[in-house]
């Protein structure tokens, strides 16, 4: 059913590590990452806001970048475990004929842009620099109090494919979404936690929702409420709620230029090779679990897109249960 992992990649990925937007107003960006998630800035310049969780020493793990035009997402960084990985990445990509080049990135050490099947844009590196982990820092926190970066769920016209892709890349599944013989989603990692990649089948290349833990649950309800004050109340996108796959309490939010931020508890550990992944049936599956409303169509099918990348259809347009279909059908009871 799952394609086949390699235990032994050809170079060590070891976890999501960051993402770069851009946004149409840096200040206001800024500010809801800060007041409202509970990020700290490393460093900013007029055009740059580089920030942090907490509990984060890499320099950065969401970079804002003020740009012209719609809103993109332009990299969805993860860190490779040693320098020599980035040269084993370099040939990997270049043998099968896949876009990659060296670049020179502010606070990174050597990084790699490549892309997968798909286009979805990745940027690889080895090293940052550090700053002072502010987790203790009880007198400066902000919003959510949002501890470190956890993962990236993207779109992909053929979930399957994708999901070979990154197993050969030695991504495990924890979880997976299936219909019959059809795979739909795939819960990928790399970092020993049940989640590093989501991957879900719809048009894409597209960036859905990159997440950040927060340290209490009772924090994923104060974001909403830091929302409600600044303005942001109806950026309150899903939830919250808990999750069927990964099994946490989470909610989402939309940041001044849609792009989707879960905050989330965190996950269950899954080091050892020898537990098979969980499978979820997509027919009888809205994505929560035992409580909790479906999702809007919004939530489904609106993503971020990538800067310069095109996007392909899936072969099977997907029809999930959504909240719209909830509340037609028991209309539609209610009048029996």
């Amino acid at each position: 059913m799952l394609p086949t992992v390699d235990l032994r990649p050809p170079f060590n990925i070891s976890r999501a590590s960051h993402i770069v937007l851009e946004v149409k107003d840096l200040q206001k960006s800024r500010d809801f990452y800060v007041k409202i998630v509970g990020l700290v800035v490393s460093d900013e310049t007029p055009t740059t806001c580089y920030l942090r969780g907490l509990s984060e020493a890499a320099h950065h793990s969401l970079v804002l970048v003020q740009a012209e035009g719609a809103p993109a997402c332009q990299r969805l960084g993860f860190r490779v475990y040693l320098d020599e990985d980035l040269d084993s990445a370099y040939a990997w990509f270049t043998g099968r004929g896949l876009p990659v080049k060296w670049v020179e990135v502010p606070y990174q050490s050597r990084t790699l842009h490549c892309e997968d099947l798909y286009g979805t844009k990745l940027e690889l590196c080895a090293h940052m620099e550090v700053r002072e982990r502010m987790f203790l820092k009880f007198e400066q926190f902000t919003g959510a109090h949002a501890q470190r970066i956890d993962h990236f769920q993207i779109f992909a016209p053929d979930c399957w494919k994708a999901c070979e892709f990154y197993s050969q890349l030695g991504f495990r599944n924890s979880e997976y979404l299936a219909h019959g013989d059809k795979l739909l989603g795939a819960f990928m990692f790399r970092k020993g936690t049940c989640l590093d990649l989501a991957i879900v089948e719809n048009v894409g290349p597209k960036m859905h929702h990159f997440a950040y833990i927060v340290p209490e649950s009772h924090l994923i309800f104060t974001a909403c409420d830091l929302a409600g004050n600044y303005g942001y109340g109806g950026s309150v996108d899903r939830g919250p709620g808990r999750h069927g796959p990964g099994g946490m309490l989470y909610v989402y939010l939309l940041d001044p230029d849609g792009h989707r931020i879960e905050l989330c508890d965190g996950h269950y550990q899954t080091i050892d090779t020898e537990v098979e992944p969980v499978r979820w049936e997509a027919g009888s599956l809205s994505t929560n679990v035992r409580w909790g409303l479906p999702a809007t169509e919004h939530w489904y099918f609106h993503a971020s897109p990538f800067k310069d990348a095109t996007t392909q259809d899936p072969e099977k347009k997907p029809n999930p249960q959504t909240l719209e279909m909830f509340v037609r059908q028991q209309s539609t009871q209610s009048n029996i």
